[in-house]
């Protein structure tokens, strides 16, 4: 069975190898200073500091593996492959709600570096998934939880 790939921009891989050395470098040298701290003050049974140390360990041990994954696995998509105008990872759309003039910003990712309250989608949410593969001027219809709506692309340009 071959593992899950995982799209992305090589920014966005750029940007994991730098989350991922600084929890390397940084977060858990940081982490295991506090152990060892928390062991010196004696009876483990009952000693909150170390459990949290511990804890946090556990965390930052766990982001550390996902993000290995996510790096071994990427999948580098080159946006500038894709025509101009043509919604992909990579590209930044400009949407408006049919019957509307609200206009909505989307940055399409790679599900390692969404950030909704940033603008940055994943390719992988319902949105996205409309719109990869339309072109300015196409209506594309969403489907989401509160119900389907239909927009139109206005603007597709390549993320900064």
């Amino acid at each position: 069975m071959s593992e899950k790939t995982y799209p992305m921009t090589l920014e966005e891989k750029d940007q994991l190898e730098k989350e991922l050395e600084e929890l390397k470098l940084v977060r858990r040298p940081e982490v295991i200073e506090r152990i060892k701290i928390a062991r010196s003050y004696g009876d483990l049974s009952e000693n909150s500091e170390y459990e949290a140390a511990k804890d946090e360990q556990a965390f930052v041990e766990g982001q550390i593996s996902s993000i290995e994954t996510k790096i071994r696995y990427a999948e580098i998509v080159d946006s500038d492959a894709v025509a101009k105008n043509e919604v992909a990872i990579g590209k930044t759309v400009i949407v408006r709600e049919v019957g509307t003039a609200d206009e909505d910003s989307y940055s399409i990712v790679g599900a390692a570096g969404a950030d909704v309250f940033a603008g940055k989608i994943s390719n992988e949410s319902p949105i996205a998934q409309a719109l990869i593969g339309k072109k300015t001027g196409d209506k594309v219809t969403i489907e989401s939880p509160a119900g389907s709506y239909e927009v139109e692309i206005i603007k597709v340009t390549k993320t900064k």
